[in-house]
């Protein structure tokens, strides 16, 4: 069993939020707004999901002056790649990559960058939430 984490005072960034209820990316953002983290959804569509702005890219959410502590990836390996490459560039410190968001390319990336990261474990949980 493993030890529950403790990020209710840290910015998460969720990237792969969907509106579609059966998504992983809309259970784990729902659940994260429950239990009152202070979380932010990503997702190239944009729009409203439990009265939360959801913004676009991290660069939007960024440009509003939110800089998150940690960018969960919820997203296909092939994306996971390119956000690694955006939290490289925005100064991101932690990346959480959810169980089938990882490749080996995204985490040898974060490692050379170093950005920490979790992999083969889910936050949800991790974090005693499920």
């Amino acid at each position: 069993m493993f030890k529950p984490i403790d990020y209710k005072n840290k910015i998460i960034a969720v990237v792969g939020v969907s509106s579609d209820p059966t998504k992983y990316g809309y259970k784990i953002f729902r659940d994260l707004v429950a239990n009152k983290y202070r979380v932010y959804g990503i997702n190239p569509k944009d729009g409203v999901l439990f009265e939360n702005k959801i913004y676009r890219n991290l660069q939007e959410l960024i440009k509003s002056e939110i800089k998150p502590d940690l960018v969960m990836l919820v997203v296909k390996p092939e994306v996971s790649e390119q956000i690694v490459e955006e939290c490289k560039e925005l100064g991101v410190k932690e990346i959480w990559f959810q169980p089938g968001s990882e490749s080996e390319d995204a985490m040898r990336k974060a490692e050379a960058y170093g950005i920490r990261y979790t992999a083969n474990a889910c936050f949800m949980a991790r974090s005693g939430i499920w």
